[in-house]
């Protein structure tokens, strides 16, 4: 399993997001949009970083599971929800997941799934 981040010496470059990522062998994982909710599926307090901070922990719990990391994550799309603040998601995304940049998507919605959601994260990671 090899996972290249491509990023041209001919475009702007960011320490938290690849341009692209190849990928070649392994399985590959799709996670489902994951809300910052708790153990019981409530919806955590504390506004869009902490919805952020139990969405990504979710993403590693996930990844866990099946005997990955954050350094398996090949794409990520993160919607917000309309009148939700961006900074502190990527400050959330600072704290939880560290240096994996990784190509990524960032969309600003009319409205999540549940009508508390402010955030919502999904990811597709390669496994070996």
């Amino acid at each position: 399993m090899t996972i290249t981040h491509v990023n041209p010496d001919t475009m702007h470059k960011n320490p938290y997001f690849s341009q692209a990522v190849l990928t070649e062998g392994g399985r590959t994982l799709y996670i489902g949009e994951q809300n910052g909710v708790d153990a019981a599926g409530a919806i955590v307090p504390g506004g869009a970083k902490a919805q952020a901070l139990a969405a990504l922990d979710q993403l590693k719990r996930i990844l866990a599971d099946v005997g990955a990391d954050q350094s398996n994550v090949v794409r990520m799309t993160v919607y917000f929800s309309k009148d939700t603040p961006l900074d502190p998601i990527f400050e959330a995304s600072n704290e939880a997941w560290g240096n994996h940049p990784t190509a990524i998507t960032v969309l600003q919605v009319h409205a999540l799934g549940r009508v508390d959601a402010l955030v919502g994260i999904e990811a597709v990671a390669l496994l070996p």
